[in-house]
């Protein structure tokens, strides 16, 4: 870890370096990422002076996780701005740049509509950069409280489903801090059980291929001094049937109108042995994830990732050979199916978690109505 942040906090552990954060040093205005493909041997940050550096970050997943999404797209629509770029051109490559998640283009649109209307309203180009910044500072702090009530909610729900905790829950991907404005979705919600003395065991999917659980769950829940361990995803199925998963809890990165959920390709085969095994399987996520534009599954689009993050492995500490920059894993030339989402249909949801409260059992109507109600309350 760097000098400046070599400080320990009250618990002994160093502070944690935020996921994203805005800075205005004398050369101009910069939106500083942690990098994700450095953790956890490393934690460097990343610093992007434009969107296309930023377009770049999230396509090579530096910055990722649905929510953190929408608030760097936010930030990156202010970027440009500040920098003096054309922000139209910005934010379709920004929305362009991952196209399941959702909450990239509500976040770029968020901004990009402070910008046009600061304009519209006469404002110089200032006034307009100075509102599109302040629109990505008002989402980053609506997602960090979205995600305190979302980990209320959850707790809850758990506590319903499963009284008298000891809870053992399943998570697949990341969920966390780095994910989030706060503390998370899924992964905010074991935290919470964690600190009230429900958490049993937090089992952490490795999530193949990129390894978001073993690289970064599983760093989050040991900076939280979490009792969790390890497995290889397809290892999940010999839990359940040993009986030792009480829940699931996954993100999302879109949700249909219909209650169709995509996520971190893996959880479609989780919501299957969890609905064999009468195990609860929870989404949790902000509403913005809730997309009522896309009716159902089969209109979602999902994100193919190149071939060589499955053919080969990469390390930041090991010298590279492979065509991605990776250890060969695979012959040279061996075709990979690669989607980097997949679908789970409503009827294997148990229920959704969201900052309004919980929609179970998950129903177009039902989501209908909670996107209603928090329209209601942000009006």
């Amino acid at each position: 870890m760097a000098d400046q942040y070599a400080q320990s906090g009250e618990d002994g552990r160093p502070p944690e370096i935020p996921a994203i954060r805005w800075d205005e040093p004398p050369e101009g205005p910069v939106l500083v990422l942690l990098d994700q493909t450095r953790l956890p041997t490393e934690e460097v940050e990343l610093v992007c002076t434009d969107a296309s550096a930023l377009v770049e970050a999230i396509r090579s997943l530096a910055v990722r996780g649905a929510p953190l999404l929408g608030i760097a797209g936010a930030y990156g629509v202010a970027l440009a701005a500040a920098r003096g770029f054309d922000v139209d051109e910005a934010a379709l490559a920004l929305a362009g740049a991952r196209p399941t998640a959702v909450n990239l283009s509500v976040g770029v649109r968020r901004a990009q509509a402070a910008h046009r209307d600061a304009v519209a309203k006469g404002g110089g180009p200032e006034q307009a950069a100075a509102a599109a910044l302040a629109a990505a500072r008002r989402l980053h702090q609506e997602d960090a409280e979205a995600s305190t009530r979302m980990a209320a909610h959850g707790l809850a729900l758990l506590d319903e489903l499963l009284p008298g905790g000891g809870h053992r829950i399943l998570t697949h991907c990341n969920t966390g801090a780095l994910v989030s404005g706060g503390e998370g979705t899924a992964f905010a919600v074991a935290l919470a059980a964690h600190r009230e003395g429900r958490l049993r065991r937090l089992w952490v999917d490795e999530t193949r291929p990129l390894l978001q659980g073993a690289r970064l769950t599983a760093y989050e829940a040991a900076r939280n001094g979490m009792a969790y361990t390890l497995l290889t995803d397809n290892a999940a199925g010999s839990l359940f049937a040993a009986g030792e998963v009480d829940a699931v809890l996954i993100g999302a990165d879109r949700i249909a109108a219909d209650g169709s959920v995509a996520n971190k390709v893996g959880s479609y085969p989780l919501a299957v042995l969890a609905r064999y095994h009468h195990v609860p399987f929870i989404v949790v996520a902000p509403v913005t994830t809730v997309d009522p534009d896309t009716a159902d599954g089969a209109s979602i689009e999902v994100e193919q990732r190149p071939g060589f993050e499955v053919t080969e492995v990469t390390s930041p500490q090991v010298t590279m050979s492979g065509v991605g920059g990776g250890i060969p894993v695979a012959p040279l030339g061996t075709q990979a199916y690669n989607p980097a989402f997949d679908v789970t249909p409503p009827e294997l949801v148990t229920a959704i978690v969201t900052e309004e409260g919980v929609v179970s059992p998950v129903t177009a109507e039902a989501l209908a109505e909670l996107c209603d109600r928090s329209r209601q309350v942000t009006i």
